[in-house]
């Protein structure tokens, strides 16, 4: 059974960790093509996710967006968007829901998401 909108990303999360959830059908989809491409790196994004979503320190594979992409809204909720560079050209972009304690995963993808270019 494939995953969808609103699945978790895995199991249950422990105390103290975070849920990751997918904030829609396409992005449960891309999140399959990026575990087939690198499996390795997107067991790691998720592990971040999972542990700390909001990094201490930003690094350039691992960062909050900017601009009109720094925040995005799921289910009446503002959140602040993050970032994994997964590959050169794939990406994780998730929305961090800390009254929820859940990341949802609003893309994924093999291939760098265009609306970075207008962003």
């Amino acid at each position: 059974m494939t995953a969808g909108r609103g699945d978790r990303a895995a199991p249950p999360a422990p105390e103290g960790h975070w849920e990751v959830r997918f904030a829609d059908a396409a992005s449960a989809k891309g999140w399959e093509s990026l575990a087939q491409q690198a499996r390795e790196n997107t067991y790691r994004a998720w592990i971040a996710m999972r542990t700390a979503p909001r990094p201490v320190t930003e690094t350039p594979r691992h960062h909050r967006l900017k601009g009109s992409l720094a925040h995005g809204t799921h289910r009446g909720r503002t959140c602040e968007q993050w970032q994994i560079e997964v590959t050169g050209g794939g990406r994780i972009w998730y929305l961090l829901d800390t009254v929820r304690e859940t990341c949802w995963i609003t893309f994924a993808g093999t291939g760098h998401p265009r609306a970075t270019d207008r962003g």
